[in-house]
């Protein structure tokens, strides 16, 4: 221990665990709140993502299927033409974190008139892949914000997790100990003025 073993560090380390405590507390109902949202988000992630797993499977047989059909030359019109899709957002913030939500998207399905691919040039294998494509697409593009939210939310648990522990397991049993000396060294100081005082008054 460092320092001196006085009444007024003994009241600081009180206070500094006192507060600690509060710290701690505060840190623990900041992690379980944590842990319930993403609970409440986990069903309806594990959802979309199943469904952006099969549709990417569907996605990608039939575009081997059109390319068998149709030939590699025959799908590149499907992807004109380029298209700029804006999103419109609104910052949000759930127990401080920053994260999004989308309020307004453009459709991604396109109508055969969109595409500006004439339809005599390719089967219904390369309408499929590209239906199939598209809808892969626009899944990805709704699911984002609630996947940056997720990941953002893992992280503020891990790291409060990291302080939690860091309070509970190395900072407090320190301060303890640290309150425990003070306390042992002063109550010796005490006995040993009480015993001198005593032989003061066998001498008198």
């Amino acid at each position: 221990m460092t320092g001196p073993a006085t009444r007024l560090e003994l009241l600081r380390a009180r206070r500094q665990l006192d507060r600690m405590a509060k710290g701690t507390s505060l840190l623990r109902r900041k992690r379980e709140a944590l842990v319930g949202e993403l609970f409440h988000l986990a069903r309806p992630a594990a959802s979309a993502r199943a469904a952006i797993s099969a549709e990417a499977r569907e996605a990608y047989d039939a575009l081997l299927e059109a390319s068998a059909a149709d030939g590699q030359a025959a799908l590149r019109p499907w992807g004109w033409p380029e298209r700029d899709l804006r999103v419109e957002i609104r910052p949000l913030s759930v127990w401080g974190i920053p994260a999004s939500t989308i309020l307004d998207r453009p459709p991604l399905l396109r109508t055969m008139a969109n595409r500006e691919a004439p339809p005599p040039a390719t089967g219904p294998a390369t309408v499929q892949a590209a239906d199939h494509f598209e809808r892969l697409v626009d899944q990805l593009v709704g699911s984002a914000p609630r996947e940056m939210l997720l990941q953002r939310l893992g992280q503020a648990l891990a790291r409060t997790t990291r302080q939690v522990n860091m309070l509970e397991q190395r900072l407090t049993p320190a301060l303890e100990l640290r309150l425990a000396e003070v306390r042992r060294r002063l109550e010796e100081r005490e006995r040993e003025e009480k015993t001198r005082l005593l032989r003061v008054k066998v001498r008198r």
